[in-house]
Parts: structure tokens; C-alpha cells; sequence
């Protein structure tokens, strides 16, 4: 099964552009989706990944894609 990772592209914590190459590389396989997650409240206070059904929050980009990754499927 594929992971499921989806990132907003709003947020201001995150940038798409550096975090979508290092969640690629976790993930390989997997299908990143980019848009909005209507997740505002806390996107304007964290960065935030939605990862196989779960979101991982954490005050930067490099410290949520490290929590994240505990919850890439490995195949």
C-alpha cells in the first residue's frame, strides 16, 4: 500500500519547494498531494505534514518531515 502524504501549500512554516524533494526521498513511491488541507488554525502556528491519515505538527519543516517519517509504510 502507498503512503499517503499531503502537504499544504499555504502554510507558512513550510515551504513546498524544500519540503516536497526531502518527502520524496522518505517516500519514494509515494504520491505527494499539494493544496490546501483546510487545517488552518494550526497551520498558522506549525508546520504540518498529513501522513497515512495523521497529522504531524512541529514548530519547523526539518522537525515535522522527522516525525514524520516514523509513520512512512515500509514496504
Amino acid at each position: 500500500m502507498a503512503n499517503d502524504i499531503r502537504i499544504c501549500d499555504k502554510c507558512k512554516h513550510m515551504k513546498v519547494k524544500t519540503a516536497l524533494p526531502k518527502l520524496q526521498k522518505l517516500a519514494p513511491e509515494a504520491e505527494i498531494k499539494v493544496a490546501c488541507k483546510s487545517y488552518c488554525g494550526p497551520c498558522a502556528r506549525y508546520a504540518f505534514v498529513f501522513i497515512n491519515g495523521r497529522y504531524v505538527t512541529a514548530p519547523t519543516e526539518d522537525e515535522v518531515i522527522e516525525k514524520a517519517a516514523k509513520f512512512i509504510k515500509k514496504r
